[in-house]
């Protein structure tokens, strides 16, 4: 047994720290930004691979200090461990110049304000001289792993290379608008990004005027006894989704982060709302104390771990829940936004409250007065997409025995034979003419399947038995959320062998069990019983159920495993409940149906997805026919 040499320790640091180009991209602009910049150029040769330059006019490093930023753990961000639990700057280690120095030539010219002229230091020979620099500093790093070159060998192509670089730059660029960027490769300029005011102008410059104008803004606190969660951003409209999570953007007190906490409650807030496995797109800020979350974890600081991982998921939920709930079917006769297309409004925009809105918030929904009722079509035989038998004891289910739901108004007749419209949606109640109603006027049925209706913006073609599906989805929720989740006790509790995982699961979050309506004890070492159940869920499955909300809680700290299920029976309810294709309206039936849309949350798509209407204007329309040519 032998000690190693500092340039080898040096350098196997670097094999944690400096993985590609883009690595070395990373840390130089945290440093850059915690110097205080405001002005940063990032130069590139071979994608990062010959030369990464990165400068700034920060506050720059006395001469005397220049030789000590190159050594492992000199830092001067932190100087004692309670400056590590409550890391502010973004980097705080003091290994990135240390280990970056250990594979390539590197070298740093920096000066300060007032001084007379700079210095340069080349970090192999550590020869220190004196270079013209205005205040701010400079550091090139060239032949990045040329002192290794099996590390080299594992480099992609320089095209790869530059892209994870530019999605480096990028990341940053989104949490400091404050700060002008500019990217140059082989001494061209790439991209530049100058300093705004505004958060949602640097995601316009950076991301594109398209993920603006389909994005909807994010502003939400959640004041808790730790301190206060603040998020704010922006969140893509679900139509906007992606195949990939590649516009998936969040940070933590100005850190960009992957953490599964924060991408599971995205997720979640976005299931009822996308199709398929579609990826929403969004960019969040997190603020909250920097003592309530852990920054020290991996090695190139893009994990963190939450003191209160069940606070961080809730809150981020519910931000996303409360932009995601307007509906854009509520303001879609209004004019374009100036970051809409040429051809079409910006869908974002349309949720802005127009003048002729009636007194009601549209956001409000009246209340839903269902009949009791045993649930029809066989529905506990119904497996949801958990393999799980619904139960059919369901409190406060509507009849859908003729495959309609009864409501307070009446706005659907009782034997199912035809639509009336709701009392609450005349002209005259509503204070609009028919002329401004957001969704128009119901002109025509298209084989049974589509309503036709016309607005100030041109022509509204809506899927009505998606459309009455989300209505009665929603609604059916509502009156859910009214009632607690009621436990039923369980005659002979199911056991199964639990695994050392979920027994600790299982005892750390017996409360946040209970109140998911599930009791889950340990019998021994290795058994666990389940004692109850929600009761509105099959209890055939009760062993899998418990295993799939241990597993959520024991990685997010919060689980949506029963919420799901919920929601897996209210939308077989809601589908059998829907009105079928193929089914003639009047026009009163069809204005109805477009008014309960406009003041339903989430109207724009149906439970699975799929889009409840579209609306095409009537320049697209005259694009058509070339009108105007």
């Amino acid at each position: 047994m032998r000690l190693l040499p500092d340039e080898l320790i040096s350098q196997i640091a670097a094999g944690e720290v400096i993985e590609r180009p883009a690595s070395v991209v990373r840390e130089l602009l945290d440093n850059a930004l915690d110097s205080g910049a405001r002005q940063i150029t990032v130069r590139l040769r071979a994608g990062g691979i010959r030369l990464i330059a990165v400068e700034d006019d920060g506050c720059g490093i006395p001469a005397e200090q220049l030789p000590l930023a190159i050594l492992r753990h000199a830092t001067s961000k932190i100087r004692s461990l309670h400056d590590l639990e409550s890391v502010a700057t973004m980097g705080f280690r003091g290994e990135a110049l240390a280990a970056i120095a250990s594979v390539s030539d590197t070298t740093l010219l920096s000066a300060v304000e007032g001084a007379a002229h700079g210095h340069a230091l080349d970090a192999r020979s550590g020869e220190l001289a004196p270079a013209a620099r205005a205040r701010g500093t400079s550091v090139e790093v060239k032949e990045l792993f040329f002192s290794t070159p099996a590390r080299r060998k594992f480099l992609k192509s320089e095209a790869t290379e530059l892209a994870h670089c530019l999605e480096a730059i990028r990341r940053h660029a989104l949490t400091r608008p404050d700060v002008a960027f500019a990217i140059w490769h082989e001494g061209k300029l790439l991209d530049q990004w100058r300093a705004v005011e505004s958060l949602d102008q640097r995601i316009a410059d950076v991301l594109g005027r398209d993920f603006l104008a389909n994005s909807l803004p994010v502003d939400f606190r959640l004041r808790t006894a730790g301190g206060e969660v603040h998020i704010q951003g922006r969140c893509g409209l679900p139509d906007f989704a992606r195949s990939r999570a590649d516009q998936q953007y969040a940070y933590v007190n100005h850190r960009y982060v992957r953490d599964k906490v924060v991408a599971h409650a995205a997720r979640s807030a976005y299931e009822d709302v996308l199709h398929g496995h579609r990826q929403p797109v969004y960019v969040l800020h997190l603020a909250l104390p920097p003592a309530r979350v852990d920054v020290n974890v991996h090695p190139t600081k893009i994990e963190v771990r939450f003191r209160d991982s069940r606070e961080i998921h809730q809150a981020v939920r519910q931000s996303l829940d409360q932009a995601l709930a307007p509906s854009r079917a509520a303001h879609a006769g209004e004019a374009a936004s100036p970051l809409a297309s040429s051809l079409s409004m910006s869908p974002a925009d349309s949720y802005a409250l127009p003048s002729s809105a009636p007194s009601r918030p549209f956001w409000q929904q009246e209340r839903m007065a269902l009949q009791e009722a045993t649930v029809p079509y066989g529905l506990s035989s119904l497996p949801g997409r958990n393999g799980w038998p619904l139960s059919s004891q369901v409190p406060g289910a509507a009849s859908l025995t003729d495959g309609t739901l009864a409501d307070d108004g009446a706005p659907f007749s009782a034997d199912g034979a035809s639509l009336v419209p709701h009392p609450q949606t005349s002209a005259a109640q509503t204070g609009q003419s028919p002329d401004t109603w957001p969704l128009g006027r119901a002109i025509a049925q298209l084989h049974g399947i589509y309503i036709l209706a016309e607005n100030a913006q041109g022509l509204v073609v809506v899927d009505m038995h998606a459309a009455h599906e989300r209505i009665v989805y929603e609604r059916l929720k509502q009156q859910f959320d009214r009632q607690s989740m009621q436990a039923q006790p369980l005659l002979i509790p199911p056991t199964f062998t639990a695994t050392p995982q979920e027994l600790a699961t299982a005892v750390q979050c017996a409360e946040t069990l209970h109140q998911l309506g599930l009791d889950i004890e340990p019998l021994s070492p290795t058994i666990l019983a389940i004692r109850t159940v929600p009761e509105t869920l099959s209890t055939d499955h009760a062993v899998d159920m418990a295993r799939q909300v241990l597993a959520e809680l024991a990685l997010h700290d919060a689980s949506t495993v029963l919420e799901r299920a919920r929601n897996e029976l209210l939308a077989t309810m809601a589908c059998h409940g829907a009105v079928r294709a193929n089914r003639h309206l009047t026009l009163e039936e069809m204005n109805a149906l477009l008014r309960q849309m406009e003041a339903t949350e989430r109207a724009d798509q149906c439970n699975h997805g799929r889009p409840t209407w579209r609306q095409l204007s009537m320049r697209e329309l005259d694009a058509l026919f070339l009108r105007g040519r």
